[in-house]
């Protein structure tokens, strides 16, 4: 027999993350680039299981208050290329610290970035002021 196929809902579109939390000492389950928030519990299929339902909760909130849905974060590919603006003492201390280094700006700072990034998902980012988002 034939596999059924179920259709994308529109959560489908957005990652979601479940990571334990030291801090908390809990698994927190996070939506990044679509709400704020998010769940937390001992079960880290529970969480997710929460963190579904949270999502798909707010995504019929943001529909009913026809607020449009910000651009899906699930199954992006990225070109590894992206612009970042600096102020001009920050580009000199970068440029400087890259010839002390034998090393091209970029490499330079791919190496620095390297050193100090954390796990995705890890930083909560936070919707910048003006951003639209559903009355709950």
């Amino acid at each position: 027999m034939p596999k059924k196929f179920r259709a994308m809902k529109a959560s489908d579109r957005y990652l979601k993350i479940v990571e334990w939390s030291e801090e908390d000492r809990c698994y927190v389950g996070t939506c990044p680039g679509l709400m704020l928030g998010g769940v937390h519990g001992d079960d880290e299929v529970e969480v997710f299981r929460e963190l579904s339902q949270a999502v798909d909760e707010w995504i019929e909130i943001c529909e009913r208050d026809a607020v449009p849905l910000p651009e899906a974060t699930a199954g992006r590919t990225y070109s590894g290329k992206f612009v970042l603006r600096v102020g001009s003492d920050l580009h000199k201390t970068l440029a400087i610290g890259a010839l002390r280094h034998g090393e091209s700006l970029n490499e330079h700072c791919v190496q620095l970035l390297k050193e100090k990034s954390t796990p995705y998902g890890r930083n909560k980012s936070r919707r910048s002021a003006g951003q639209p988002g559903p009355s709950v």
